[in-house]
């Protein structure tokens, strides 16, 4: 078992978010799952488009990537791997989270899941984690994971 490791950065402001993401990108495969957590408003959806973003552009493509507040789930293809958006926040029960076929996506797409909490028993226990929370005009992030190939995270900003 991999001991977790974790990052405290702070992001002054909506640029500084979309750049972790954009390093972090590269460095994600089919089977990862990011947890987004945060209230609302703290950049969760800022954050998952960025990657979301930095991988479709590093293949060439475009493509608008709205939220899924109401749609749930947003699915993308960089031409590499599937990913899949999700936005739980109006979900009531972890069983839809079947019906929306996210369960299967996490085994073969990059998954963004944002208001984990909705997952309830279901969440992956190897995800990375992510919380945004608002600091002044700012935000701060908080992220653990336990492979080690997403400690990009924290190397410029132990």
């Amino acid at each position: 078992m991999l001991s977790p490791a974790s990052v405290h950065i702070v992001l002054p402001g909506p640029d500084d978010t979309a750049a972790v993401a954009a390093r972090l990108a590269p460095h994600l495969r089919a089977g990862d799952c990011l947890l987004l957590t945060g209230t609302l408003g703290a950049g969760k959806t800022h954050f998952a488009r960025a990657i979301i973003q930095k991988r479709l552009s590093d293949s060439g493509l475009w493509e608008d990537v709205p939220s899924p507040t109401y749609t749930l789930v947003q699915t993308y293809d960089d031409g590499v791997c599937a990913l899949w958006h999700a936005d739980l926040y109006r979900l009531t029960d972890p069983n839809e989270i079947i019906e929306l076929g996210l369960d299967d996506a996490r085994e073969t797409a990059i998954t963004l899941i944002e208001w984990p909490d909705r997952l309830g028993s279901l969440a992956p226990k190897d995800a990375l984690r992510i919380t945004l929370a608002m600091d002044g005009d700012g935000r701060t992030l908080t992220a653990s994971w336990d492979d080690p190939r997403l400690s990009i995270l924290g190397a410029e900003n132990a």
